[in-house]
């Protein structure tokens, strides 16, 4: 099914996930969709592999986990998700070299804490690793010490952004 996308997430200059300079990272972008989901994008390479041809599985789970916490920001820009529990189901392996989208929502939010769900897409469509999360909301000065401009947390337009991404 085809979901409009309505918006791109920031990135950042060295996180393993989103660091668009992290030579070692996922360097996944990630675009909010017209159901309040986020899809991340990205395509792993040997870097990231555990078998050969396969993504290692501890990577997996943090490109999911990424996606399902970030899935907060679609609503709430101010609060980011720190991690507090964490559970992730195998099906199939990951393969490397090709385009994976991770699909994340949010399943339940109060005021301290929020839970989601999600899942890695193999390019046919099928579901390679599922994943479910709960998070606490704090403001970044309480996380880290951010600079936003010497993390060059920002939105990165690039000719290659999908205006419809099929889930």
């Amino acid at each position: 099914m085809k979901h409009k996308v309505t918006a791109k997430q920031h990135n950042s200059r060295m996180c393993f996930v989103c660091g668009l300079k992290n030579n070692f990272g996922l360097h996944a972008s990630f675009y909010e969709v017209e159901d309040q989901q986020l899809v991340a994008l990205f395509t792993p390479c040997e870097e990231h592999q555990s078998y050969p041809g396969r993504m290692h599985g501890g990577l997996a789970a943090t490109i999911l986990d990424e996606t399902i916490g970030r899935a907060l920001m679609i609503t709430n820009d101010e609060a980011w998700g720190v991690t507090v529990e964490f559970t992730v189901r195998y099906k199939k392996p990951v393969p490397l070299g090709q385009e994976l989208r991770v699909v994340g929502r949010i399943t339940r939010d109060s005021r301290r804490l929020f839970e989601g769900t999600g899942e890695i897409l193999l390019p046919d469509g099928q579901i390679a690793v599922e994943g479910s999360g709960k998070y606490i909301k704090l403001p970044l000065e309480e996380i880290a010490d951010f600079d936003y401009e010497e993390q060059e947390w920002k939105t990165v337009p690039d000719e290659n952004d999908p205006q419809v991404i099929d889930l």
